[in-house]
């Protein structure tokens, strides 16, 4: 059974190559400021650069570690679970293959999605607010958007798109169980320090 705690504060990686280095040292001090999961978003890198990755930064922090988009780069590194969108394997296809407890996240963001959300163990809901970091994530749903599908699923449901410090109560207050954050933590100078911060805003 999932621990709805655990989705409170998701760090979302960067894919910044140019700071890829320092990127498990970057995703420890979100831990450090607060972060209560962490999921590894790599676009641009290959599935063994993934995995050695994954794997680097479950060994730096004691949160859960689940990788984004890919169900097999996430077993294959002992992942604790992955988080799906409406291009990649469903849901249902998912559970057949994976090991009891293996956590299923699921993007949703229109009526379209709702099937496949329906099946996980939560959902990330938006772009609540405009994102520079998910140019394909698509139009801003605003907090009213995310009340709504929220209220179609029976299922946690953690914001995305463009949380920042200032936003991330008014979200939580609006029901979120939690706010899923990148580029206010991994594009600040001190991401120990920004984690802190949003961690403080939305309470425990």
């Amino acid at each position: 059974m999932l621990d709805p705690k655990i989705l409170r504060l998701v760090a979302i990686t960067d894919d910044a190559e140019d700071q890829r280095l320092s990127l498990v040292e970057r995703v420890a001090a979100a831990v450090r400021g607060g972060a209560t999961s962490v999921q590894v978003r790599l676009k641009s890198a290959a599935p063994r650069e993934v995995v050695e990755v994954t794997r680097r930064i479950m060994s730096k922090v004691a949160v859960p570690v689940i990788v984004n988009d890919r169900a097999d780069i996430a077993l294959a590194a002992g992942a604790a679970g992955v988080h799906v969108g409406e291009a990649d394997l469903p849901v249902s296809a998912i559970r057949r293959f994976a090991p009891q407890g293996f956590i299923i996240g699921a993007s949703l963001g229109n009526n379209t999605e709702l099937l496949n959300a329906k099946d996980a163990d939560y959902v990330g809901i938006g772009p609540v607010f405009s994102s520079e970091s998910k140019g394909d994530a698509g139009n801003a749903i605003g907090v009213d958007g995310f009340k709504r599908l929220a209220a179609l699923v029976e299922l946690p449901a953690i914001a995305v798109g463009g949380i920042t410090f200032d936003r991330a109560l008014q979200i939580t207050v609006a029901g979120a169980a939690g706010v899923a954050v990148i580029n206010a933590i991994f594009k600040a100078d001190d991401p120990e320090r920004a984690t802190r911060a949003i961690a403080d805003a939305i309470g425990k």
